[in-house]
């Protein structure tokens, strides 16, 4: 994503989870692909650092997105204690997948 509306409808309307690194909302839309967006602000850190967690949330989510619904949107906001998290891929898909049965439970 890059529209900042679309950030803000997928946050607005999305079912959100959270953990101690990263804020993640999924919102479902009538599109036909999925498309995600950071948020990695400078309260993370310098460039460097942020450049390099926002590598490291791509790389967790990578697998998981072929498995989102259709139309799927998913905004991830990454926290400052982020930088330093040896969890993070954990934390990213983890979020993911709550905020996925969020969704889901909302819908039905």
């Amino acid at each position: 994503m890059r529209d900042g509306d679309e950030f803000r409808r997928t946050i607005r309307r999305g079912a959100s989870a959270s953990t101690s690194t990263l804020v993640t909302h999924l919102a479902l839309t009538d599109e036909p692909d999925v498309r995600v967006g950071l948020v990695v602000g400078k309260k993370v850190g310098n460039a460097v650092v942020r450049n390099r967690v926002k590598r490291r949330i791509r790389h967790a989510l990578r697998d998981e997105l072929a498995t989102l619904p259709q139309g799927a949107r998913v905004v991830v906001r990454a926290l400052a204690p982020a930088a330093h998290s040896t969890d993070l891929a954990a934390d990213a898909v983890g979020s993911l997948r709550r905020a996925e049965r969020r969704t889901t439970a909302a819908r039905v």
